[in-house]
């Protein structure tokens, strides 16, 4: 297996297929990676709302921060930008004949109280997960930094699947846990001195937030896993239970340059001492993961 590790853990009926996004620092992506193979399954398409449950304590920074993120994916700002980064993914519907989909900021659910608790296994996050729309839709769990999650910081950072088939349609979801103070060398890496491996100074979070700019870093990969392999039949290599996926198969790499412990090459702000790779919507920066590009059969960074 290469740089990601990933399980799949069939714990109800909501949960068929799960590509969960723990980075392991200390590995380089596989060298021997060609090309994703394309399962013949079905795509996201159409309009695709993407809907936030927000299940613990966010402030409204925070959730303003993410909620930017996914209104970057459609809203071209200076390159390098955030949108030119989603387009990455628009290269593998030319070969399944699907029409892209566009991806909308869709409704947003606040469960501050935690109802469930704050252990959650990963039937419960698909059961939160229902709680967003049933059809033509990304139902995204956000966890607080309080709140463990079945596999967090062990294995995963986050994790995407499907619900089951049923009358009023099919959606896709996914799950990212803040790490703040849970795992950060881990899943907050490199705005945190990594866990693992060469022990490097930290890099400045461009939204001045450690934990979200790491979900932020989460979100995207598992976005781009759950539009090019929403079903578990879609663009992976490997084995179904164990895929490589667009963006995981590049874990790690952010900048030109990337090696083990080492982002790449990224821009820098030269006010605030932050580094980012992306432009986003309302004068926003992010520091994305890079794409394995079906083209090139490469992984492609911005900067």
């Amino acid at each position: 297996m290469a740089s990601a590790l990933f399980l799949c853990l069939l714990a109800s009926s909501l949960l068929l297929q799960c590509s969960s996004g723990a980075r392991q620092l200390t590995e380089a992506a596989d060298d021997q990676l060609q090309t994703l193979t394309y399962h013949k399954g079905a795509l996201l398409t159409g309009r695709i709302s993407v809907n936030f449950i927000w299940y613990g304590k966010f402030t409204a920074s925070q959730r303003a921060i993410i909620a930017d993120f996914v209104a970057s994916l459609s809203s071209p700002q200076g390159e390098p930008s955030v949108a030119t980064w989603w387009k990455t993914t628009e290269k593998y519907y030319a070969k399944s004949k699907a029409r892209f989909p566009t991806l909308t900021l869709g409704e947003q659910i606040l469960d501050e109280s935690c109802s469930l608790g704050k252990s959650l296994t990963d039937a419960q996050i698909a059961k939160l997960a229902s709680r967003g729309a049933q059809s033509d839709a990304v139902n995204v769990v956000l966890t607080a930094e309080d709140v463990a999650v079945e596999g967090f910081c062990m294995s995963r950072c986050g994790a995407h699947g499907s619900s089951a088939r049923s009358r009023l349609g099919r959606f896709a979801y996914i799950w990212v846990g803040n790490s703040a103070s849970q795992c950060p060398g881990q899943c907050a890496w490199p705005f945190h001195q990594p866990t693992y491996g060469p022990q490097t100074a930290p890099l400045g979070p461009p939204n001045g937030d450690v934990g979200v700019d790491g979900m932020v870093i989460n979100l995207a990969s598992m976005l781009a896993g759950a539009v090019t392999n929403p079903f578990g039949d879609g663009y992976y290599q490997g084995p179904k239970e164990a895929p490589l996926e667009t963006a995981t198969a590049c874990t790690g790499v952010y900048g030109k340059g990337a090696y083990p412990g080492y982002p790449g090459n990224l821009r820098v702000d030269t006010t605030t001492g932050a580094s980012y790779n992306a432009n986003g919507a309302h004068g926003r920066r992010y520091l994305v993961p890079a794409l394995f590009d079906p083209a090139t059969s490469s992984c492609s960074t911005l900067v």
